[in-house]
């Protein structure tokens, strides 16, 4: 037997690798299924709230329209408010308790979603928010209807101003997705877990589930940097028709423009 801090983190990675890649995988699907279904319902429940009915609308839209909001005004403080941990518990063994039977890795996905849609809702209103008002009503004086106004002109301002906030959200969940093992989800926290179980060494064995769990989110982090740089464009771009010349190049160099 190791005699050693890193004999036994050795060890422990050389007899418990299955468990430890199983259980990345896991996580990984967890937190990126979260992420993509938690930005459609946050998206979704983002539109809903910035809904602004004409002056002539009739009182019961308007009513409606009110209700609407204050429903998913208490979606959002009940889980932004409360743990994800507890949100776990209650949805997992309480739809358990009305004989509503979800395996684990659905219900992990599901509360997971729940949760970041949340979070997404606000963070991509906060985008919406910060897109110039005279586009929607120039929008809205053209004829769109509020969901051709957010899906043609808002959105695609907004959603690249909010891609860091979207992208920590992704990280975030990597990590959270740890409070799973409560309803027994597979995941890296769990398996790690278990392997350190075998000899009880669990010092050794959170080491190792640390820096997996590092490397996942520096990985991720770096990649979603480079998104956003592509999204941005090139720092050199060409702009047809200008008033003096059929073609102008503007060059960007640090923070000024020159034309040639």
């Amino acid at each position: 037997m190791p005699t050693t801090f890193f004999g036994w983190v050795g060890k422990l990675v050389q007899d418990n690798a299955a468990l430890f890649l199983r259980g990345t995988g896991t996580t990984l699907l967890i937190a990126l299924s979260g992420t993509i279904l938690g930005f459609v319902l946050g998206l979704l429940v983002a539109i809903a709230r910035t809904i602004e009915l004409p002056a002539g609308a009739s009182k019961g839209k308007r009513l409606l329209v009110r209700a609407l909001k204050a429903v998913l005004g208490v979606y959002i403080e009940v889980f932004r408010g409360t743990p994800m941990i507890v949100q776990a518990a209650v949805i997992y063994y309480g739809l358990q308790s009305v004989q509503v039977a979800l395996s684990h890795m659905v219900a992990g996905v599901l509360v997971v979603s729940i949760n970041t849609g949340a979070y997404m809702a606000e963070i991509i209103r906060g985008g919406i928010i910060s897109i110039d008002k005279g586009q929607t009503e120039a929008a809205h004086a053209i004829g769109m209807t509020h969901w051709q106004t957010m899906t043609g002109v808002v959105l695609p301002q907004a959603i690249r101003n909010i891609m860091p906030s979207i992208g920590n959200e992704f990280v975030v969940n990597i990590k959270d997705s740890s409070v799973l093992n409560v309803i027994s989800v597979s995941e890296l926290f769990f398996m790690g877990k278990s392997a350190a179980g075998t000899y009880y060494r669990y010092f050794e064995a959170y080491f190792i589930i640390a820096l997996i769990y590092l490397v996942l989110t520096f990985t991720v982090t770096r990649l979603l940097r480079f998104l956003e740089k592509k999204m941005d464009g090139p720092d050199n771009y060409v702009i047809y028709g200008s008033q003096s010349d059929s073609r102008a190049e503007i060059h960007v160099h640090g923070g000024g423009k020159e034309a040639v």
